[in-house]
């Protein structure tokens, strides 16, 4: 009913940077939430960070000052730019956004396939 598509990943030297996309697409009426996540090998996957329906933001203590998520909603389309990469960077991040569609009456919950970053020299 929803599908999140991100890009923008990829291979990049320490310092630099990326910017990830997400488009939501599909029966959608109204997106609340967006938010990125990464997943490291090995590891949980954690919050980077999350823009809310009124542009509110927050991030991980990890990447705040380097990290800056961002949506545009006539897009319905979150970004996410990354300056100053390092290579604890490096993981599959995904897309998350909280939704309402036009099939249900409680919130929606969807997530990307996920992009890779892999940052290193």
């Amino acid at each position: 009913q929803v599908q999140l598509v991100e890009s923008g990943g990829g291979l990049v030297q320490p310092g630099g940077s990326l910017r990830l996309s997400c488009a939501a697409s599909g029966s959608i009426v109204s997106i609340y939430n967006m938010a990125w996540y990464r997943q490291a090998p090995g590891k949980q996957r954690e919050l980077v960070a999350v823009i809310s329906s009124g542009v509110n933001t927050s991030y991980a203590d990890s990447v705040k000052g380097r990290f800056t998520i961002s949506r545009d909603n006539a897009k319905n389309t979150v970004y996410l730019q990354m300056n100053s990469l390092k290579p604890e960077d490096t993981a599959v991040y995904y897309c998350h956004a909280i939704l309402r569609i036009a099939t249900m009456t409680r919130p929606y919950s969807s997530w990307g396939q996920g992009t890779q970053v892999t940052v290193s020299s």
